[in-house]
């Protein structure tokens, strides 16, 4: 069994090496070096209360939130495709009298977006009545980067107390902010300092992890 988890650490090991910690290092094996650089990853989500690196989670669970009250009335004059109309005579018909239409999913892009991507695997609805649905792409919009936000294309019959579990990646994919990669460097310069004697080396460990905490402060889940 592996010592840790294997995410793709926020900073690699050519960077950290090359930089001014690469002397707290010179001992350490590749395989040393990785597991320190997941080490400091991981923490750094773990101060932020999000994920950073990239990531896959399954089915994730929301219960379905309503809808506005101009998405979805008996307003004569509110236009709506035929997939909307018969999604609400459906509902009728169930005796269905609201609907619910939105989730936002818990890991988002704290800070720039366009380095962000998601990709949905499965989006599955199971409702309070009336069975479950698989939905497919061109039934929902999102998610959105910022804030996670999903929502259902009228027509898809989700009455409230229904449960969406998604299942999705996403992450830095494009690039890792720099100051991410900072923050990195910083928390793996830390814990390789608390490895070794106070005689061994003449960085304060405690400078290094408040220095890795004021970068992390701006990805901090509110």
């Amino acid at each position: 069994m592996p010592d840790s988890d294997a995410p793709v650490p926020l900073c690699d090991a050519a960077t950290f090496s090359e930089g001014p910690f690469g002397d707290l290092v010179g001992g350490y094996s590749s395989t040393a070096l990785a597991d320190l650089l997941i080490e400091a990853t991981r923490l750094c989500e773990s101060e932020t209360g999000r994920r950073l690196a990239p990531f896959t989670i399954t089915a994730e669970e929301h219960r379905g939130e309503g809808m506005d009250p101009d998405e979805y009335t008996d307003s004569a004059n509110l236009p709506m495709d035929l997939q909307g109309t018969l999604g609400r005579s459906y509902a009728y018909a169930l005796g269905a009298s609201t609907l619910v239409r939105h989730c936002w999913l818990n890991e988002t892009a704290a800070r720039y977006p366009d380095l962000w991507t998601y990709s949905v695997t499965q989006f599955n609805i199971v409702r309070s009545y009336g069975g479950s649905e698989l939905l497919s792409p061109s039934q929902y919009t999102g998610p959105s980067k910022d804030t996670g936000h999903m929502w259902l294309n009228l027509g898809i019959f989700a009455p409230i107390g229904s449960y969406f579990y998604v299942s999705y990646s996403g992450g830095y994919t494009v690039a890792t902010p720099g100051d991410l990669v900072r923050a990195c460097r910083f928390m793996a310069a830390y814990l390789a300092v608390t490895d070794l004697s106070a005689n061994q080396t003449d960085h304060d460990p405690e400078r290094l992890h408040t220095a890795a905490l004021m970068i992390l402060a701006n990805y901090e889940r509110t």
